[in-house]
């Protein structure tokens, strides 16, 4: 019986220590594995390397929204502000720049030390989209312009340097007293149409001239742009044609060695003596397009359409 009670004994301490081992083996595992309440999602341990990769995989992933905006500015002179497209306040800051594009636009205005607006550049010309752009039935993206001093003379409009057509906007840095002939059928409007009907252009610039520092109503434009693969320059004073032609006419009759009356008057135009004046021999010879009806070179000249003007 002690015997038995012996190895009876013996057997029960080998199987204590083997459960003890157990027990303690359990715990450890325990140890490590993380706790989670039941709301927190599972979370994936990697090695160190490897969550490394992860960081520089996430970061060029990520699309960087902050990067400072390249501000067009000419020797760092120039403060960037924003004014509303539909400003209609005639004031300009002085030495500024302006984004005057409409939507995407980028169509930048500068203003000198005395609030002259003097030049607009755009890298490139988007004309507007009447299907896709918020345009009232005139053509306009706003109602009415900015009220630039000088502007409410009879003879001047509320001119655009671009063209609501060609996606500029309203405001005083868009907007120069211009004269109402050349803004609606003179050389402004002609450039605006030949732009338009191009589908756009590159390398815009226009330079505005005032006669002193005082005045808002620009003398002369000038403009130079990129079209169709093509250097383009145009410029004009900031006055009504129809009234320098005809002073030039009245210049032109009142020279003594000039007859109106005698087939002579063409001697020194004709210079191929055919009894025909061409537009190139009247612009060589001074004149400006166009002749009309009532100037007295028009009956040598060929009106081709017939509508009373010639180099129209």
């Amino acid at each position: 019986m002690k015997g038995i009670s012996f190895r009876t004994s013996f057997i029960s301490f080998i199987l204590m220590i083997f459960l003890t081992g157990c027990v303690s083996h359990n715990k450890i595992d325990k140890a490590v594995t993380p706790q989670r309440s039941v709301n927190e999602s599972p979370q994936t341990i990697l090695p160190t390397e490897n969550a490394a990769v992860l960081q520089i995989q996430k970061t060029k992933a990520t699309p960087v929204t902050d990067v400072p905006t390249v501000t067009p500015l000419i020797d760092g002179k120039y403060q960037k502000i924003e004014v509303d497209g539909s400003n209609i306040s005639g004031n300009r800051e002085k030495l500024a720049v302006v984004d005057v594009g409409y939507g995407d636009r980028e169509y930048w205005a500068y203003t000198n030390e005395y609030g002259q607006l003097f030049k607009v550049t755009a890298k490139q010309i988007i004309p507007q989209n009447q299907s896709t752009e918020p345009v009232l039935s005139n053509g306009r993206y706003f109602k009415d312009e900015a009220k630039v001093p000088g502007t409410e003379r009879e003879d001047l409009d509320e001119g655009h340097v671009i063209a609501d057509s060609l996606g500029g906007v309203s405001n005083a840095y868009n907007i120069t007293p211009q004269d109402s002939v050349i803004n609606r059928h003179g050389d402004q409007a002609y450039m605006e149409k030949v732009i338009r009907d191009a589908g756009g252009c590159t390398d815009f610039i226009a330079i505005i001239t005032y006669p002193d520092t005082e005045t808002q109503i620009p003398s002369h434009y000038s403009f130079t742009y990129i079209l169709k693969g093509n250097v383009i320059h145009d410029e004009f004073d900031n006055v009504n044609p129809d009234v320098t032609n005809q002073a030039l006419d009245k210049e032109t009759t009142t020279k003594p060695t000039t007859s109106t009356t005698s087939d002579n008057d063409i001697s020194r135009i004709d210079t191929n003596k055919n009894g025909k004046v061409t537009i190139a021999e009247a612009k060589a010879a001074g004149f400006k397009m166009p002749i009309t009806r009532d100037h007295w070179l028009y009956k040598y000249m060929d009106d081709k359409d017939g509508d009373g003007m010639v180099g129209e």
